[in-house]
């Protein structure tokens, strides 16, 4: 049974600043899952994507599955099954299609998670086109076809969907 689409009108699009906050408190996450993992196989555990050395690999697949596999599996499982990271949900944000208003599909997520490299080329200008978009979509919103929401405010023009 599909997800019930959101009231247009009880929601805002969420801006630049909240989802920058969202993906800090997600990146703690995640690193919080991988510092025991890198320390299990006796490394010293770095921070992910911050700095990278060859000494902090994890030995063959284990590394693969680690820092690329597992945030992303984080990332897609919870956009599909919940309509929002823990860091989104504990800011209020949900993830939508933007046509319906209705949580993403599997399909729809795996594309935003790989847009999300699209949006990182050029400076991060995908991610910045946030703050500027009538939409608040970044560029990987756009090529996935989402919006990310949140409860309206008082006064605040609430969404649009189709």
């Amino acid at each position: 049974m599909p997800a019930p689409a959101l009231n247009p009108d009880d929601f805002e699009y969420a801006g630049f600043w909240i989802r920058v906050l969202a993906c800090l408190i997600d990146t703690l996450i995640v690193c919080l899952i991988l510092v025991p993992i890198f320390f299990w196989f006796g490394r010293t555990a770095p921070l992910p994507y911050l700095s990278y050395d060859i000494a902090y690999e994890l030995p063959g697949v284990w590394d693969f599955i680690a820092t690329k596999l597992l945030p992303a599996a984080y990332a897609v499982a919870f956009w599909h099954f919940r309509a929002a990271t823990p860091g989104k949900s504990i800011l209020g944000l949900q993830v939508v299609d933007a046509r319906s208003g209705t949580p993403p599909g599997l399909g729809q997520s795996i594309g935003r998670y790989l847009a999300y490299f699209v949006s990182a080329l050029a400076l991060c200008l995908g991610f910045i086109w946030i703050a500027f978009d009538s939409r608040k979509q970044g560029w990987h919103d756009k090529l996935a076809g989402t919006v990310v929401v949140r409860s309206r405010k008082k006064a605040t023009e609430r969404v649009s969907f189709g």
